[in-house]
């Protein structure tokens, strides 16, 4: 099983912008964790950060065929990225959406998500475990 791991802009300063919103460590050491996860769970992954809307949607378009499922933190583009959103659809390929933070209990506009609507889940506030979760929903449903 493939799962790509896209993460959007800002992502690559975990650990110095806003440890007490984003946590203190760092996006090297969230890349690492999901490496170790992914050998000891036989899954390939491939983990990317763009901080480019274009960039994002390249990679996107670049997973079908190669990938059984997505896990996409887009960052600030969830609350307005119809772009992302529209290439989320178009792919086909089963993605979760995920948020270090909890975006309901933050400012309101973060509370709408425009691309959860393109995914078979959202999850949000559990830090780096969200994207484990992520991964093992994905690996339950692409498994039936």
């Amino acid at each position: 099983m493939k799962i790509l791991v896209l993460n959007g802009p800002n992502l690559n300063l975990l650990g110095l912008r806003e440890p007490d919103v984003y946590g203190s460590e760092s996006y090297a050491k969230l890349v690492a964790e999901l490496e170790a996860y992914a050998a000891k769970a036989n899954l390939e992954i491939k983990i990317a950060q763009h901080n480019g809307e274009g960039q994002i949607i390249d990679e996107l378009h670049a997973a079908v065929g190669v990938f059984d499922g997505i896990v996409i933190n887009p960052g600030a583009y969830t609350h307005y990225s119809y772009a992302i959103l529209d290439a989320l659809k178009a792919v086909k390929i089963p993605a979760v959406e995920v948020h270090l933070s909890n975006i309901h209990a933050r400012e309101s506009f973060r509370h709408t998500s425009v691309t959860a609507a393109a995914c078979v889940g959202q999850i949000c506030g559990l830090g780096f475990f969200g994207y484990f979760v992520a991964i093992n929903f994905l690996r339950g449903i692409i498994e039936k």
